[in-house]
């Protein structure tokens, strides 16, 4: 009875924090639109470089030096590819927000978690079934009628390229994780903000900004990435995977609303109707994993 107790704890233990994850990201796109600093790279360095420093800290909070050292070490190419991707993914996250709306880039991304299994089906053979199959497809759905706008010169092509980019670094860095199940998702993403910092101070054409901005891209990097990223990794250790996926499309919905109230960006009619496509696909095809696991315990 004991042991029930404890199990349900933890599991709401973890809920709350995989919530809290998802609600603190979904802030950074709001954040991002009051940054002015003249160059994109200047503020994918400070967030990054920000990002690393309390990921870090938080690591060596958690495991000591020792303990976060062997983190690192034993991560292998598989954590380097996954830092790649995630330097990838953030830095482009920060670039594609100069171009296009804050929602065509989250909802590209709610679909991150169909597109690795359509990549785990091509690469690896792994078997999909018949409402992951249709769920996928939707995706793809919904995605052409979000990135139609780009062709037709409505809005930035860049701005779409890149978030679809995100959608599918992130959608790798999934698959790898699959794979390679001993890699530890946090000195990963902490090599990958480290990667992504170096690169941009390199292309950056200044790193000064002002002490309001860097307020901003303190908040940006450390609370938006860094505190976000480590709710997550404790509180997704407690749940199963498909409900922390389905916590996480809090993000998603949440992000869009408060650029809308705090900025007046209203996301385009295409948008809307290729991000509810993707969005109720993933969110369908979630809830049905999510029974399924409980069915199977």
């Amino acid at each position: 009875m004991e042991a029930n107790g404890t199990a349900s704890r933890e599991m709401r233990l973890g809920i709350v924090m995989v919530a809290i994850s998802a609600l603190v990201w979904s802030f950074g796109g709001t954040i991002a639109r009051f940054i002015v600093a003249p160059d994109v790279w200047t503020i994918v360095f400070w967030r990054s470089a920000s990002g690393a420093v309390y990921l870090i800290g938080y690591m060596l909070w958690r495991h000591g030096r020792a303990g976060t050292v062997a983190l690192f070490r034993a991560m292998g190419w598989p954590g380097f590819g996954v830092g790649l991707c995630f330097a990838t993914g953030s830095a482009s996250f920060v670039i594609a927000l100069a171009h296009t709306s804050v929602a065509d880039i989250l909802f590209l991304q709610a679909g991150v978690p169909l597109m690795a299994a359509l990549m785990a089906f091509v690469l690896f053979g792994e078997r999909v079934s018949l409402a992951t199959g249709l769920a996928i497809a939707a995706v793809i759905f919904g995605v052409g009628i979000m990135v139609s706008e780009s062709l037709s010169g409505r809005v930035s092509p860049i701005g779409d390229g890149l978030a679809l980019l995100i959608a599918v670094t992130f959608a790798i860095a999934t698959v790898i994780t699959r794979r390679f199940a001993h890699v530890a998702m946090l000195p990963a993403v902490c090599l990958g903000t480290v990667i992504a910092a170096s690169l941009a101070a390199i292309m950056a054409t200044t790193l000064a900004v002002t002490r309001a901005d860097f307020g901003l891209l303190i908040a940006f990097g450390a609370f938006n990435l860094g505190f976000g990223l480590s709710m997550f990794a404790m509180g997704a250790r407690l749940i199963p995977a498909a409900l922390a996926a389905l916590i996480g499309t809090i993000e998603p919905i949440l992000a869009p609303i408060w650029v809308w109230l705090v900025h007046n960006e209203i996301p385009s009619l295409r948008t809307m109707i290729g991000g509810s496509v993707v969005f109720l696909a993933l969110v369908a095809h979630l809830a049905m994993e999510f029974r399924r696991s409980r069915r199977a315990t």
